[in-house]
């Protein structure tokens, strides 16, 4: 079957068959996953999945009724090694089991992948990582008879696994090599917020760690016994969950020769540099989609929102149509009973303003550049997060000289820019 071909059956290749068939696309359409999964939410498997809150059935994005109503073939457990192009765009992907898939048009929903710690002992039994389903289930099934849990890296993944791992009644220490916590998606207030909010919480948090190796009881191929720190130390540990960032799929994009520059580089419609293929999700590195925001700055975002909003403009794209990535991105994290959401990127600010209401646990800074609002961290405080989406969607902005009094709302503050 010819049509579309989509490499990668993730939330971006889930959204992008979903607008394609809504724009009224009626070619064929094949959605190709590497994982022997149908395709699955992948948010909560660090926090409710993790702690046995939902289950499997409940991360699934769409019925097999769905794929088959709206025309998709769903191919599971087949992972693409090579692609043959032809000039006019159609081609064919040859897959590891020697599979062949024929296309007209070529879509990348290739994700990324966990970077690997490369230290002695990292092939010990109890050294994981938290990236698909797979890795979920292998941490999920090891928690039960682990004591100690060793988190490796202070980011949003790690920092929601330990509380889980924690809320399980797990002692667990958390590793970050930096000087502080989520040091790439928020500012020092907010990580030293999280820093104090952890510890109170009950857990052991090493700043400036750095691991020398793994330890177990029987070389590779054992179990892990614990984490050997840069200065000797060795902390106990039955699980050693690893979650140092993601390196973005890109040897697909670079064996056809395709632009690559931390991910697959496309333009504001989501074409990469072939004008034919597109790319889309967290392999893509695209123009900052803030309007405003400095020409030729460009980024790679890893969000849910990022995967939905700019497989939208990809299929505007395969039909023909160009519509522009613009918009405000979003995130969130919940650790424990810290709910994060982040609007905008504080890429660039040169000025914050802290909103901190203890007595309600709600804590949020507002981040500006040359007296702009560019963007907000807010933790507990859903209002603050959607009066700066608003205003920030406007083109508006929220005076600093107005929000420093946590007692007054951010609603009916926005100002023009």
């Amino acid at each position: 079957m010819t049509g579309l071909l989509i490499v990668g059956a993730s939330q971006a290749g889930v959204q992008l068959v979903a607008s394609l068939r809504a724009l009224g696309f009626d070619e064929p359409i094949t959605l190709l996953g590497e994982e022997n999964h149908r395709p699955y939410q992948r948010p909560a498997l660090s926090k409710e999945f993790l702690q046995d809150k939902v289950g499997k059935e409940s991360l699934i994005f769409r019925s097999q009724e769905y794929w088959d109503e709206h025309r998709v073939d769903l191919v599971k457990g087949q992972r693409i090694e090579r692609i043959e192009r032809r000039a006019d765009g159609s081609g064919t992907a040859h897959a590891a089991s020697g599979r062949a898939f024929a296309f007209d048009r070529l879509a990348l929903a290739v994700g990324a992948r966990a970077r690997r710690l490369e230290v002695d002992g990292a092939g010990l039994a109890g050294v994981l990582y938290l990236r698909n389903a797979d890795d979920a289930l292998a941490l999920k099934a090891a928690m039960p008879a682990a004591r100690d849990v060793v988190v490796i890296g202070g980011g949003f993944i790690g920092l929601e696994a330990a509380r889980s791992a924690h809320a399980l009644g797990k002692r667990v220490t958390v590793l970050e090599a930096g000087p502080r916590l989520v040091g790439r998606a928020v500012g020092e207030e907010t990580s030293e917020y999280f820093l104090r909010a952890h510890r109170a919480a009950g857990l052991d948090i090493r700043l400036g760690a750095q691991v020398a190796r793994f330890v177990g009881d029987d070389g590779d191929g054992g179990r892990l016994t614990g984490v050997e720190l840069a200065d000797g130390e060795v902390i106990p540990a039955q699980i050693a969950l690893v979650g140092i960032g993601v390196v973005p799929n890109t040897e697909l994009a670079e064996q056809m020769g395709l632009a690559v520059d931390n991910g697959i580089v496309v333009d504001r419609y989501a074409r990469a540099s072939d004008g034919a293929t597109v790319a889309v999700g967290d392999c893509a590195n695209l123009p900052n989609p803030v309007p405003g925001s400095p020409a030729g700055e460009r980024l790679r975002l890893e969000s849910v929102n990022n995967a939905v909003e700019q497989a939208k403009v990809a299929a505007y794209s395969v039909v023909g149509r160009r519509e522009e990535y613009a918009g405000i991105p979003w995130f969130w994290s919940n650790q424990g009973d810290l709910k994060l959401q982040i609007a905008g990127l504080s890429l660039g600010h040169d000025a914050t303003v802290v909103r901190r209401d203890d007595a309600r646990g709600k804590f949020s800074v507002l981040y500006y550049r040359a007296g702009r609002l560019i963007a907000a961290d807010c933790v507990n405080h859903p209002l603050d997060f959607m009066a700066v989406k608003n205003a920030l969607a406007q083109g508006a902005t929220i005076p600093a000289d107005l929000v420093a009094d946590a007692a007054v709302p951010l609603k009916g503050l926005a100002r023009p820019a």
